[in-house]
């Protein structure tokens, strides 16, 4: 993309605020830091923003429920920042709709990795040259250069970037068993751990978008022992 990246880094941690902010300018990106969620919002309101670095833990309104927030109008990526250990409220955070999380302490290398990846996939960074290109399978349609996907009455379903990703990578790959890691190779370019259970939170969160019954699905199968199974036969249109 030709225009700067703008961040916004959210931590209540001065000293973690400022070391990100510092190490995020140097390689090119601009980085605006905000303390809470007031904060963060009154940015929001006045900046065009391209990711949120989003801490976890923070008094008053946590990150759980900033995310929650933010996910009710917007679809900007979210990378969470979470403490060792706390493998639960990870997984809670990619179910309020968070794209990636990176436990602390960190690496800032590779939360700048991290970043990337999920702008990269977000289509905040897309590739010259890139072709439009719709798939479309019973009623709904996913275009994969707007980065949209459609129900059978035409109407827009909100998808974060990690769902959106996974959703292609099952359009690509219909009526075929894929485990989860072909489905991290696949969706996520490795960004995540292997035998990360996010591959799981996100078949549960497109599920409960397109399947008639998220409970009984048939579009996205389970298949024991071995991964999921995308039903449905897909067309280009």
């Amino acid at each position: 993309m030709d225009r700067q990246p703008h961040l916004l880094v959210v931590d209540d941690d001065r000293e973690i605020r400022d070391l990100v902010a510092r190490f995020l300018d140097k390689h090119g990106y601009r980085v605006t830091p905000a303390r809470d969620g007031a904060e963060m919002f009154r940015v929001l309101q006045d900046s065009r923003i391209d990711l949120i670095v989003l801490d976890l833990m923070m008094p008053g309104e946590d990150g759980l429920s900033l995310t929650r927030r933010l996910r009710a109008t917007s679809r900007i990526p979210i990378v969470m920042l979470t403490a060792v250990g706390e493998e639960t409220d990870r997984i809670v955070g990619l179910e309020m709709g968070a794209d990636d999380y990176l436990p602390k302490p960190f690496n800032p290398r590779e939360l700048l990795a991290r970043i990337k990846a999920v702008l990269r996939r977000s289509g905040e960074a897309e590739e010259p040259g890139a072709t439009g290109r719709v798939l479309a399978f019973e009623g709904w349609e996913l275009d994969l250069a707007r980065r949209e996907l459609r129900d059978p009455a035409g109407a827009l379903v909100q998808l974060s970037a990690g769902e959106f990703d996974l959703l292609t990578a099952f359009a690509e790959h219909p009526r075929r068993v894929l485990s989860r890691d072909q489905l991290l190779d696949l969706a996520r370019g490795r960004a995540a751990a292997p035998f990360d259970r996010s591959v799981d939170v996100q078949v549960g969160r497109l599920r409960r978008k397109i399947e008639p019954d998220p409970k009984e699905p048939t579009l996205i199968k389970t298949v024991r022992g071995g991964g999921y199974l995308f039903t449905p036969s897909v067309a280009p249109r």
